[in-house]
């Protein structure tokens, strides 16, 4: 189990810098980085203050689920990984009128860049 990359597809998804992190925790930025990168593992306690300032449960990090959320995210890069987060962040406030006029409209890009 890679708890690095969990700790950044969950910061990523919720939109959240290294530096977001470091202030919610008091650990450094480049301590994080580290541990995102896979240099570093955290204690116990530590992995529980980054789960509290990502407000995931502890468990979270040990669960199937987990597991498999990880698998999923391996395949994106971490820009698509954050360009996807922008889009679930702003679409929020969206009516469903114009969540289907967005939807038409990234299939519309998508396939004339395809052809």
């Amino acid at each position: 189990m890679k708890i690095g990359m969990m700790i950044r597809s969950y910061r990523l998804q919720k939109g959240m810098s290294q530096g977001d992190i470091e202030k919610r925790t008091g650990l450094l930025r480049c301590y994080l980085s580290r541990v995102e990168n896979g240099h570093t593992v955290p204690s116990l306690d530590t992995l529980s203050k980054i789960a509290h300032a990502l407000d995931v449960p502890l468990a979270q990090f040990f669960s199937e689920d987990s597991l498999r959320h990880e698998l999923d995210t391996q395949r994106l890069n971490d820009d698509e990984l954050r360009f996807l987060t922008q889009i679930r962040r702003y679409s929020t406030n969206l009516n469903e009128s114009d969540r289907k006029l967005l939807l038409a409209m990234v299939k519309k890009f998508a396939a004339t860049a395809t052809r």
